[in-house]
């Protein structure tokens, strides 16, 4: 059996958001549930420490990080920095933590302290671009944890795996063009943010590191292990990762205020089990989406209890039904996206 590391703070309640989706209750969730779980003393509770500045600068203008910091300090109470991110004084203390979680977690597992870590922080960060708040998100805590693992750990080939329902605009474009970064995103279309289309794969030398399978409404557990198999294990495999990095939005479930998914939990755990099959090297997960308290945390506990080697998924069965859209969609990607191609060679 493994241990894993655990990345949480108390201080990711700070966050305040009010009425909002995003809120604190959503990591205290999971957090109680890890807390109840059979096999909770296979895990290690890790605190996070802040990123720097020029942490966050590997990813994110400088200027674009000085503007969170002053919004954050000027603000009473609770505002928006556009329509649907919210933010309260503590923002940018928290987000740095949030960031810095994720580092903390790539510390610990190249160190050998953990078998693995799942980064419980917020606020989330996939939709974040370069200078551009979106979608709930500040800093890009995944697209930060890449580079960092990559600049501080000798780490050379990252794929990062998106299963969120949304689909993660800033971390592809944060690698658009770094073919030692290959991103793979699952979302539904059309949906929020409206980018990741099939066709999306990447420009100039990183064309072929980038992966979107956009998903139609009502797509489930075998939809996903369909695209699993025919797309997403042959490009991990191909890829050869040194790290595999998981945006883990549980907003697909089939309980989600936000999606139009209907995976369950064993869905989401069978695809993080054939992921990490695929990859065969150290992984990391990081919170991304997920609003209905019981299922997010019902599904965070599924993938957690793979990770510790107690649950273990029967993906099999998952694949034997999938829809229309998801056939084609996988066969579109065979025949047109470079990794899927005999030819491919990446190194």
């Amino acid at each position: 059996m493994s241990t894993i590391g655990i990345v949480y703070s108390d201080r990711y309640l700070e966050h305040e958001t009010g009425a909002h989706v995003e809120n604190p209750g959503r990591v205290a969730a999971i957090r109680e549930e890890l807390l109840a779980a059979s096999w909770t003393d296979r895990l290690q509770w890790l605190a996070p420490r802040a990123a720097s500045p020029q942490d966050i600068a590997m990813i994110h203008d400088r200027s674009y990080v000085e503007y969170i910091k002053k919004e954050c300090e000027y603000t009473r109470g609770i505002s928006y920095l556009n329509p649907d991110t919210a933010i309260c004084p503590e923002s940018y203390e928290v987000a740095l933590l949030a960031a810095g979680g994720v580092m903390e977690g790539i510390d610990r597992l190249f160190a050998k302290e953990v078998d693995g870590f799942f980064a419980l922080v917020r606020p989330p960060g996939h939709h974040a671009e370069a200078d551009e708040s979106h979608g709930f998100c500040l800093f890009n805590n995944i697209a930060i944890g890449a580079r960092y693992a990559q600049e501080n750990h000798n780490v050379g080939r990252v794929f990062i795996l998106d299963w969120d329902i949304h689909h993660g605009n800033g971390t592809q474009h944060s690698f658009d063009k770094d073919p030692s970064v290959f991103f793979c995103s699952f979302h539904q279309s059309p949906h929020y943010p409206g980018t990741g289309g099939r066709t999306e794969m990447g420009i100039d030398d990183g064309f072929g590191y980038t992966l979107n399978l956009p998903m139609r409404p009502g797509s489930g557990n075998d939809d996903y292990m369909y695209l699993m198999e025919e797309c997403v294990g042959p490009a991990i495999r191909r890829f050869e990762p040194e790290l595999l990095l998981i945006s883990a939005g549980f907003d697909g479930h089939r309980s989600d205020p936000l999606g139009g998914a209907l995976l369950d939990d064993g869905g989401f755990a069978a695809i993080f089990e054939y992921a990490r099959e695929a990859a065969r090297c150290p992984v990391g997960i990081v919170l991304e989406g997920g609003y209905n308290y019981e299922s997010l945390a019902s599904s965070s506990a599924a993938v957690t209890g793979v990770f510790v080697n107690i649950e273990q998924p029967s993906y099999i069965s998952l694949a034997k039904s999938p829809g229309r859209g998801s056939v084609d969609l996988a066969a579109f990607m065979r025949e047109q996206h470079p990794c899927l191609k005999d030819s491919w060679n990446h190194k």
